[in-house]
């Protein structure tokens, strides 16, 4: 039997007509196993429509910030956080189970010799010493405030990695000894951007322009 292709997409962020496109793009190289790197419901306009499609597809995913938003506003923590529970409304009108799905979603996930995050791993590649927040939001080390580097630009580690959540930064790639070893795919489909897929196997990309900016890009002093 022939071994389906592994994929990994951006940040989707409620994108479903984006998504679907992404996926019928990928869908025209063969079967394939497809990755979301985190983020996969609030800001756009369609959370109930990302679930439905990562329900049938079978889409696997890590956690990333929004996610935990959202389990936080699950468990009480986020009373005052409007979106949030707008998203748990919708998603909960479409189809309940995706409360349990998104709490078994795990911080990292490790296929075909590479590891997927939302957002960074410890520079060395030692995932024993990533904590939570490491995974799901930071982007600069060793602190996450500027004039900091950016994790990516002092990684160390052999370890090959697939993040998302910079989408200021867009499509991030980084080779050493002619081999691609860490890819960032948060090109800022939400924002007006495009929505990015890589095949592990060789790197080989395709994006989708959004139809439009659902959400404005807020600009914040650099962190």
């Amino acid at each position: 039997m022939t071994k389906k292709d592994a994929w990994a997409i951006g940040d989707v962020h409620g994108c479903s007509m984006e998504l679907s496109a992404l996926l019928a793009r990928i869908d025209a190289h063969g079967p394939a196993k497809v990755y979301l790197v985190g983020d996969l419901y609030t800001k756009g306009p369609d959370p109930a429509g990302v679930w439905d499609l990562i329900r049938r597809r079978k889409l696997r995913a890590v956690l990333g910030n929004h996610d935990l938003r959202l389990l936080a506003a699950l468990d009480g923590e986020r009373r005052r956080d409007a979106h949030a529970h707008r998203v748990v409304e919708a998603l909960d009108r479409s189809d309940p189970r995706w409360r349990d799905h998104l709490r078994a979603t795990p911080l990292f996930r490790e296929t075909r010799g590479w590891t997927l995050v939302h957002a960074s791993v410890h520079p060395t590649g030692d995932l024993a010493r990533t904590r939570r927040k490491d995974f799901v939001a930071r982007r600069r080390f060793p602190t996450d405030r500027a004039p900091a580097p950016f994790w990516w630009s002092v990684y160390e580690g052999q370890r090959r990695v697939v993040f998302g959540h910079d989408a200021a930064r867009g499509l991030i790639e980084v080779h050493r000894d002619g081999q691609l070893l860490l890819a960032g795919l948060d090109t800022g489909c939400v924002y007006g951007g495009r929505l990015t897929a890589m095949r592990l196997s060789d790197g080989h990309l395709e994006q989708v322009p959004a139809a439009r900016a659902y959400e404005p890009v807020v600009r914040r002093p650099a962190q």
